[in-house]
């Protein structure tokens, strides 16, 4: 196989892995709290034999995620909560805390605020919340401050990873930041609120269609290349 043929298959697979990630963000338009990826394309350069030009290839194995705020709906209930600016709520999972944009919670069995999956809601000292069962009207500060009347029970915490760059997504709207994380104060909590998912479909659509035409013009280049070597090799075997 040629150079050229190489080169147009790395290429065709990052359109791959991006339309895979393109699809993905369309699915998740209605999911709460999610957050649009991309894919970012990078070069990678192979040298050859000594006085040949260097092979440049395409790699695209690198997600990005976008933090742009989402829209937020109103539902009046008591434990949905929305964040208007920067940060993330800290929830515990099996694997460890996570952090998450989607705030809608409710107190299990146990008095525990956790989330839909049952992972419990960590407050700003990253320990879990709870409610009593028997408690009377609940209301929640800006500042995530849980109060029934007059008497306040918790603070809700929000975080944000202590290096922007080291966000990684594990599930969903999961992620996880691998060098720790710092609280965040200035931004707002919403009770009452939840954030919709940040994906605009216009956009996306858009992008599905640009890189199935990139797509569709790579196999186009890759199938001309294999009839003209085939062409060769009967010219040669004649």
């Amino acid at each position: 196989m040629e150079n050229a043929s190489y080169v147009t298959l790395t290429r065709q697979s990052g359109l791959m892995r991006e339309m895979q990630v393109v699809a993905n963000n369309i699915a998740n338009l209605s999911t709460t709290g999610f957050r649009r990826e991309g894919l970012v394309f990078s070069e990678f350069v192979k040298a050859l034999e000594r006085g040949d030009p260097s092979l440049s290839m395409a790699v695209a194995d690198v997600r990005a995620t976008f933090l742009t705020q989402g829209g937020l709906t109103r539902t009046d209930a008591t434990f949905d909560l929305a964040i208007e600016g920067e940060g993330f709520f800290l929830v515990e999972t099996p694997e460890g805390e996570r952090l998450t944009r989607a705030g809608n919670f409710s107190p299990n069995g146990e008095g525990e605020l956790v989330t839909p999956e049952g992972f419990r809601v960590l407050d700003a000292g990253r320990a879990p919340i709870f409610i009593p069962p028997d408690a009377g009207p609940v209301s929640i500060a800006a500042d995530g401050t849980i109060s029934v009347g007059d008497q306040p029970l918790a603070r809700i915490g929000l975080y944000r990873p202590a290096e922007a760059a080291d966000l990684l997504r594990q599930q969903g709207t999961l992620f996880t930041a691998a060098n720790g994380l710092e609280p965040v104060e200035e931004s707002a909590i919403l009770q009452g609120f939840l954030e919709e998912s940040n994906v605009d479909p216009v956009t996306e659509i858009a992008r599905m269609i640009e890189v199935q035409r990139a797509y569709e013009l790579g196999q186009s280049f890759l199938d001309k290349e294999d009839e003209r070597i085939r062409n060769v090799l009967r010219t040669l075997g004649k």
